[in-house]
């Protein structure tokens, strides 16, 4: 007995994080230049200029810095942007999250015709392709989209860093946990019963 109460009260002070995105994050699942090159040559899409995305993005974080430095203090700024960076990295990392399904189902779509001729894998109706191949075509459609939110994340981590002095890294904030408070509400309640 004393031991599961003893292990329940110190369940009960650790403090569940709920982590936030990475730039590494972003790296491993948005495709890098190289990647977005094979894409945009492959399926005929736009040549990104993935530079320049990366140093407009920068630019644009150290101007706002810029202009907003007489009204913020280092803290206040360094809180700004560290939300600033963090919607743009957790932008890239949801849209490397949904290329990464993308490409599964392309994948899966693409397996499937070549397994078997199936009805469903069929070039469609003169002008139309078939699933799969819209399956592809979508999937390079979100790389290309994911490789640019990806530039953009890069440019704005670098832009912190260069402002703050130090490597941006996400804010881990603490789980809500309803539960507490509604524990804590009725233990108020059955108290007020022996008053």
């Amino acid at each position: 007995m004393a031991k599961s109460a003893t292990q329940s009260r110190q369940s009960a002070r650790v403090v569940q994080l709920r982590k936030g995105a990475t730039i590494e994050m972003v790296r491993l699942t948005c495709p890098d230049e190289a990647q977005a090159l094979r894409i945009a040559e492959s399926f005929g899409t736009a040549i990104l200029d993935s530079d320049g995305i990366r140093d407009m993005h920068e630019r644009l974080i150290v101007e706002t810095a810029t202009g907003l430095s007489e009204g913020l203090s280092e803290r206040a700024m360094q809180i700004h942007l560290q939300r600033i960076v963090g919607a743009y990295v957790g932008s890239a990392h949801g849209a490397g999250q949904f290329y990464s399904r993308a490409v599964s189902e392309a994948r899966d779509a693409t397996a499937k015709g070549a397994a078997e001729a199936r009805d469903e894998d069929l070039d469609g109706p003169v002008g139309y392709d078939s699933a799969a191949q819209r399956k592809r075509e979508f999937a390079a459609d979100m790389g290309v989209q994911a490789h640019a939110l990806r530039m953009a994340a890069e440019g704005a981590v670098a832009a912190y860093e260069q402002i703050v002095g130090e490597a941006w890294k996400p804010f881990d904030r603490p789980v809500d946990n309803p539960g507490q408070s509604l524990d804590r509400k009725a233990a108020a309640a059955q108290m007020s019963a022996f008053d």
